[in-house]
């Protein structure tokens, strides 16, 4: 389903053909993330992935390199996250070269102009104001930092105001230097190319990149004695929660377990959670759960936005079926999770874009690639016993973590509250 090649510099390069798709997308992985940063430098991986669009000596300015692209009604963009950033183009297959010219310029050719380091300064700051207007946005924050208190995991990856603000140019280019190196870059794929056709010409881009020296991992800690609760107030029409305990990394035995866990209980609008808060009891319009991986860790979580005043019974209530879960499940819900978990699956891989972030992301993250077959089979193969297992071992009373933001509630009601 995909090729590999590494070049001389390290640059891990994987194609998957598609023949039938008329689009290609490029998508290059850095294994730059918010948690490869000091404390005092929080953000600056965010920081660095806004400068990159700034310029280059061939295309000086954002627009130019926006117009190169849209210019054959491509599109562009790029994202950071807690371990990765990931920079990605999706054109029209005769534009491949056009997309990948783009791409290696702002990778490898950036300025990181002062001018320009300022003015993104204020941009990121009305970014991080915004995010904290979302409720949505704020009480996810909150979560992490209940879950992984004072480690990279539970920082925010916009950084905050303090940090964003004395960051410097000779930070950012430090940063840069030792994160964005060819032996920490892996640059994915997928649509209408074949494998030859794009290694001669990514080749010649890229070859004079050179290596580094790698520091990898980062400090992490999932042990915790107690439930933790945090309220922040915030004067809005809803409550909204999230309540969460530590999961899986990417590359633990039981990853898929887990997941199909998740479905189960809040995954889609058959699931527990949707069918017995909102169908049943009308306490939510949305109510879903979630697992996240990273290198040794993970979460699974269930948001709700609540009604000020229901949010006890809507935690209870909440409580309740995460209790339930502990007893077991169905063969019928196993059997509807997997063709659920399968189908989307499939689905996801009809695109271009999917499939080239499906196969990168393993190859930056794990170097361990399965591929879409692998994991039908995983998932095939477990049974209700594991889904027990898997909620036994995580779902306790010590692992609790609730993070609200909306009207004021008391603590000690909720506190009270949280035990499975």
């Amino acid at each position: 389903m995909y090729n590999k090649a590494v070049l001389d510099n390290g640059l891990r390069v994987l194609t998957s053909t598609m023949p039938h798709s008329r689009s290609v997308c490029l998508a290059i992985f850095v294994g730059a993330g918010s948690c490869y940063e000091s404390k005092e430098e929080a953000g600056i991986s965010h920081f660095a992935e806004h400068l990159f669009f700034k310029g280059t000596e061939q295309r000086p300015t954002a627009k130019a390199i926006s117009e190169d692209i849209e210019g054959v009604g491509g599109i562009i963009n790029a994202g950071t996250d807690k371990e990765i950033t990931v920079f990605w183009c999706k054109v029209a297959s005769p534009h491949f070269s056009i997309a990948l010219d783009v791409l290696s310029d702002l990778l490898l050719n950036s300025r990181f102009d002062n001018k320009d380091i300022e003015q993104e300064r204020h941009v990121i700051m009305e970014e991080i104001n915004m995010n904290l207007d979302l409720p949505q946005q704020r009480v996810s924050m909150l979560i992490d930092e209940l879950l992984w208190p004072e480690q990279p995991l539970g920082r925010e990856v916009t950084g905050y105001k303090e940090t964003v603000s004395s960051i410097t140019r000779e930070h950012l280019l430090n940063y840069v230097a030792r994160r964005y190196m060819p032996n920490n870059t892996v640059l994915s794929i997928a649509g209408n190319i074949q494998h030859e056709e794009a290694i001669a010409q990514i080749e010649p881009l890229f070859n004079k990149w050179a290596a580094g020296e790698l520091m990898t991992g980062y400090i992490t800690n999932d042990k915790q004695r107690e439930a933790r609760l945090r309220i922040e107030p915030k004067d809005i029409e809803q409550a909204h929660l999230c309540l969460a305990v530590h999961g899986y990394s990417h590359s633990h035995p039981q990853r898929f377990t887990i997941d199909l866990l998740n479905t189960v209980l809040g995954g889609g609008m058959s699931s527990r959670l949707f069918t017995e808060i909102r169908e049943n009891r009308g306490l939510a319009y949305d109510i879903h759960s979630y697992t996240e991986h990273f290198l040794d860790s993970g979460s699974f979580g269930i948001y709700a936005g609540i009604d000020p005043a229901k949010v006890e019974i809507a935690l209870a209530a909440i409580l309740e079926e995460v209790s339930k879960i502990k007893q077991g499940i169905t063969t019928t819900e196993l059997t509807r999770a997997k063709e659920l978990s399968k189908g989307r699956l499939y689905l996801r891989f009809e695109d271009s874009q999917n499939v080239a972030l499906w196969y990168g992301g393993q190859e930056i993250l794990t170097r361990q690639i399965l591929d879409i077959d692998d994991v039908i089979s995983i998932v095939d193969a477990i049974t209700v016993v594991e889904l027990k297992e898997v909620a036994e071992e995580i779902l306790t009373d010590s692992g609790l973590n609730l993070a609200v933001t909306g009207p004021a509630k008391e603590e000690k009601p909720l506190r009270k509250l949280l035990k499975i």
